[in-house]
């Protein structure tokens, strides 16, 4: 059998070639596109914008409107129903981002998403454990077992992903919920069981498939038909571009995929009666349209509820998660600011996220507003008598570097962390960017 990542890339190709077989150029997934006027680019030019991409698709140079619709692509998913052909165009334009990427050349790409790569691995290593004890974390990124196969086959895997390690109650609380329903699961994610995302979208197609195929076999030997995936970009990246590709390289299917939030809200008639504290919240939901069935699951775990006052605010939904829109950050912001202003009108005192990368890019602005923004796990959880604090946000809230150092300084020796390391992180991955004012890492390293 070929190597992982050859085998992605000439799977790939057959899949590209499908594309251009199917697509008539009729513009429909432009003409619904919330990314395209955000981007400069003119809807009534759809047939053409399409015929760009097709022609990065096929090797050819594209067109400069084309490979940008590629990269302002945020992953909302609007276009994949528009489609009348039956074409996934989420997945084509990934094919043609990677394709612009490509260009560049192979080792470029390749040292692209390795650098890429390791920035997430240090951040999510250093920010969990300034977090959480050894043994807390342990219980959402254990070691990855090598060879053996569990005494009992799990109900499920839970994967959690990379990145949402970096605000681990979440992780906590989706544990705590599986547990409450009396599900067996095995815990598998972190960065040595990435999706392969990075690489992929840095146009490293084959490190992208050696990743992806490895962590669907690690998924895979647990011996469970089901995997839970939190992250939605892991889902579309496994669900929509590896998973396909392995199945045709095996010839099986390893596993169903299946969101974490609509496999909790198809077991809501068992978790409902054990929701028997009231949460007497007016709540607006912070939505994301990447899974649709997500969102909708969200809404009905939050019915569920006691006491919980879900309010509807008509806000534009955009992207896969907050930071897939740092492509353009000035729509970003307008995006940010009219919802907030909805949620003050409509006068809620919940700003209720989904997402974990949602969740850290906003949850510190709850300082500036006259409602709280909580997960909407922390609910579930508070309606179950369930509670993990949120020290994320209590440390970004800080914002200062120092503050944050101190208050850390004990997990931050119990794990052996390098301080510079720590503080650049802290800069980098929590208050980098941020819109209010950051004290900048001093020049005393002391704790």
């Amino acid at each position: 059998m070929k190597a992982n990542g050859q085998a992605f890339v000439d799977s790939l190709a057959g899949r590209t070639a499908d594309v251009l077989d199917a697509c008539t150029q009729c513009g429909k997934c432009v003409e619904v596109c919330p990314m395209v006027e955000p981007a400069g680019l003119d809807p009534s030019q759809a047939p053409e914008i399409v015929s760009g991409v097709l022609d990065l698709l096929a090797g050819g140079e594209g067109t400069g409107k084309a490979a940008t619709w590629a990269n302002v692509c945020t992953g909302s998913g609007y276009c994949i129903p528009a489609c009348p052909h039956g074409i996934n165009p989420r997945f084509m334009l990934g094919l043609a981002r990677t394709a612009v990427r490509r260009r560049q050349g192979r080792e470029p790409a390749r040292r692209d998403g390795a650098e890429v790569f390791s920035g997430m691995s240090r951040g999510v290593r250093v920010l969990s454990r300034m977090q959480l004890p050894p043994d807390l974390l342990a219980r959402i990124n254990p070691s990855p077992r090598r060879g053996e196969r569990p005494k009992a086959v799990p109900d499920v895997v839970f994967y959690t992903g990379c990145n949402v390690l970096r605000t681990p109650h979440i992780a906590l609380l989706c544990l705590d919920v599986l547990d409450t329903l009396g599900v067996r699961y095995e815990v598998m994610g972190g960065p040595s069981s990435c999706c392969g995302i990075f690489q992929y979208r840095a146009g490293d197609a084959e490190g992208a498939g050696r990743v992806g195929f490895n962590t669907i076999e690690r998924l895979g030997s647990a011996g469970t038909g089901e995997v839970l995936s939190w992250c939605p970009s892991c889902q579309t990246q496994l669900g929509e571009v590896t998973l396909p590709t392995f199945s045709e390289v095996q010839g099986a299917d390893p596993f169903a995929l299946t969101p974490f939030i609509e496999y909790v809200a198809d077991r809501l008639d068992r978790l409902a009666p054990l929701m028997i504290h009231p949460v007497r919240r007016r709540v607006a939901l912070h939505e994301r349209p990447v899974l649709p069935g997500v969102v909708e699951a969200a809404r009905r775990i939050l019915r569920a509820i006691p006491g919980l006052d879900l309010v509807d605010i008509e806000v534009q939904r955009v992207g896969t998660m907050s930071n897939s829109l740092s492509v353009l950050p000035d729509f970003k912001a307008k995006l940010r600011e009219t919802e907030f202003e909805a949620a003050e009108a409509a006068g809620v005192d919940t700003l209720a996220t989904i997402f974990h990368a949602c969740h850290r890019e906003l949850c510190h602005y709850e300082s500036g507003q006259s409602f709280e923004i909580l997960n909407f796990m922390e609910l579930v959880g508070e309606s179950l008598g369930l509670r993990h604090e949120d020290i994320f946000k209590r440390l970004k809230l800080m914002q200062d570097v120092d503050a944050i150092v101190r208050d850390a300084g004990d997990l931050i020796e119990r794990h052996d962390l390098d301080l510079d390391q720590v503080r650049d992180v802290i800069y980098r991955d929590m208050l980098s960017g941020q819109s209010v004012g950051v004290v900048p890492v001093a020049e005393d390293r002391r704790l």
